[in-house]
């Protein structure tokens, strides 16, 4: 299995009552890819409880079955509309980290 691990934080022109609905619709969209996206096994974020360490501001949690499997989601057309239109957007760092388990 792979754990697919991304860090973002975002805009900081972005008003806090809407970095919040940023956040809802990116964890909503992620989290909706599971069941459509062939080989994902668990997807999770984490949008809130951020404490002031944190130097990010929220984070997705994948499990896929396989290198291939990451490789299929990452061109999933449903993950590639969440991406680009939920996250992209509104993100100014993205930092990733992918390891078997």
């Amino acid at each position: 299995m792979v754990k697919h691990i991304i860090l973002w934080t975002l805009k900081s022109e972005l008003p806090e009552n809407e970095k919040e609905q940023v956040k809802k619709e990116i964890k909503e969209g992620l989290e909706g890819l599971k069941g459509k996206v062939p080989g994902l096994i668990d997807i999770k974020v984490n949008a809130s409880g951020r404490i002031a360490s944190s130097n990010a501001d929220l984070m997705l949690d994948c499990t896929l079955e396989n290198e291939e499997a990451l490789k299929i989601y990452a061109t999933h057309p449903a993950h590639l509309a969440v991406a680009n239109g939920k996250v992209r957007p509104f993100t100014a760092a993205r930092a990733c980290l992918d390891f078997e388990i």
